[in-house]
Order: C-alpha cells, then sequence, then structure tokens
C-alpha cells in the first residue's frame, strides 16, 4: 500500500495492486487510512512511553486510557483486577477513578514487582486503594489467591496487562473469566501485535501469537462472552473508529 498525501489540492490518495483511490484530505474516509499509521509507527516509536499517571510511569495509548475511565464509571466496579504491574502507573490510574468514585480496591499481580516500584506503589498517596500479589498469575497457587481476595467483591473488572502470548493470554482468561461480573469485561490488552509483524520492532510470529487471537477464540468457546467494544459516553464525531492498542479486547460477559 502507498498513501500519497497532497495538502495543496487537500487529496489523500491510496495505490495498491487492485488500483487507486482519492479521497478528500478532511474526510472520515483520509482519517480512517491513517489511522492505521498513527497506531503503528507510534507503537513502533514508544509513543506510549512518554506519559505519567500521580507520578508514576504509565505506559499506555491515552486514547485507551479515556476508555475504560468511561468503562469504570459505568460499570463502578468494587474490584479492578490488573494482571501486570511495570511501574504500577495503570494501578494508581484506577485507584483514582475509584477513589473518585468513593469505593473499590484495585488489585495488581506480576510475576516480579521491583523493589523501587513496589516502594513506589506502596507509598503512593492512592496506596490505601492497592494491593500487590507477586506471582505467575497463570500459576495455580496465585490463582487462588487471587479468587479468595476477590469472593467478597460484587462487581468485578478484569486487564489483562502482562506476558502477551497467546497461551499465557488465553490461560489467564480460562482462569479469571468466571469472576467476571454479568454486564462487566476481562480487557485483553495490546491485541494491536498482530498488526506489526512488519514494523522493524515487530515481530512475524504475532501474525497468530497475540492476545487478540486469543480473546476472539475465547469468546467463541464461551458463548457467556462477547467481543464488545464500550460504545462512547460522547461522541459528537462522525469517526467509526478510533485510534487503539487494544482490538478486539473487550471481552463482555452477557447479563441474560
Amino acid at each position: 500500500m502507498k498513501i500519497i498525501l497532497d495538502e495543496e489540492n487537500r487529496t489523500l490518495t491510496r495505490q495498491d495492486e487492485n488500483g487507486s483511490e482519492t479521497l478528500p484530505l478532511y474526510s472520515d474516509a483520509a482519517l480512517n487510512a491513517l489511522m492505521p499509521l498513527y497506531t503503528r509507527i507510534g507503537w513502533n516509536q514508544k509513543y506510549s512511553y512518554r506519559f505519567s499517571w500521580f507520578g508514576r510511569p504509565i505506559i499506555q495509548l491515552p486514547e485507551d486510557m479515556l476508555r475504560i475511565q468511561e468503562v469504570i464509571y459505568d460499570v463502578k466496579p468494587d474490584l479492578v483486577i490488573e494482571t501486570g504491574v511495570a511501574h504500577g502507573g495503570s494501578l494508581i490510574y484506577y485507584a483514582t477513578l475509584l477513589e473518585a468514585l468513593g469505593k473499590g480496591q484495585v488489585l495488581g499481580i506480576d510475576i516480579l514487582i521491583r523493589p523501587p516500584n513496589r516502594r513506589a506503589i506502596e507509598s503512593h498517596e492512592m496506596s490505601k486503594r492497592i494491593d500487590l500479589i507477586e506471582g505467575s498469575s497463570t500459576a495455580p497457587d496465585i490463582v487462588e489467591k487471587v479468587k479468595a481476595y476477590a469472593k467478597d467483591h460484587e462487581k468485578i473488572l478484569i486487564i489483562l496487562d502482562s506476558n502477551h502470548s497467546y497461551a499465557h493470554v488465553m490461560d489467564e482468561l480460562e482462569a479469571y473469566a468466571d469472576l467476571v461480573s454479568p454486564g462487566s469485561y476481562i480487557v485483553a490488552t495490546d491485541g494491536i501485535m498482530r498488526d506489526l509483524t512488519d514494523v522493524p520492532n515487530g515481530d512475524p510470529s504475532w501474525t497468530k501469537d497475540n492476545p487478540s487471537n486469543a480473546a476472539e477464540d475465547f469468546a467463541a468457546a464461551h458463548p457467556e462472552f462477547s467481543i464488545e467494544a464500550p460504545i462512547p459516553a460522547f461522541n459528537e464525531s462522525t469517526i467509526a473508529e478510533a485510534p487503539t492498542y487494544w482490538p478486539s479486547a473487550w471481552l463482555r460477559r452477557r447479563t441474560d
């Protein structure tokens, strides 16, 4: 695919083996053509590695952060579980949202929580709403600890952001999906991997070895879940697609 931008004539031209198409530059169609380049190039250049939340690095695309904020406000969970802690920015982000709601805890799980990150999380202003479990999120003893922690919580939302291999995400889905409350979600993040097989920092194996494929296969085998991207709470735009690193990520538990 070749894309030609002509700012003087305000056009975008797409060329591929099937021919050529010229679009008005200032149009939904042109923006939709450019959106995949924004996410692919941005991922390769570590665009998401330049943000923090309340003093801690949060390695997320801002658009995805805003979308999950809308979901948390809608679901109002008593517990947010996240696999993958890293610097702790996401845990603190969820905790601040729950603090604003006046309820809820965040549970972070990681195979290794580095001492500087643990200290920063445990000394943070939002630490009262955060608990940590160190260990593999799919190890049977860790799964049992998480389920014991979760048993007294009514509304649960889960975000999977640890090892992004197909096998690991599928194991996490199988381990934790039964904790998800009806109408809430288990979110398999970073499925953009399957669109990054040919970028400089990508990997050809990601065509199949990615979280989105795991989420889609899980939904096909578990009719109580469906892939449902949340509908924006406010939208006066005409754009159909939004930039995301989380395609096919949102597994919603049916309410019927």
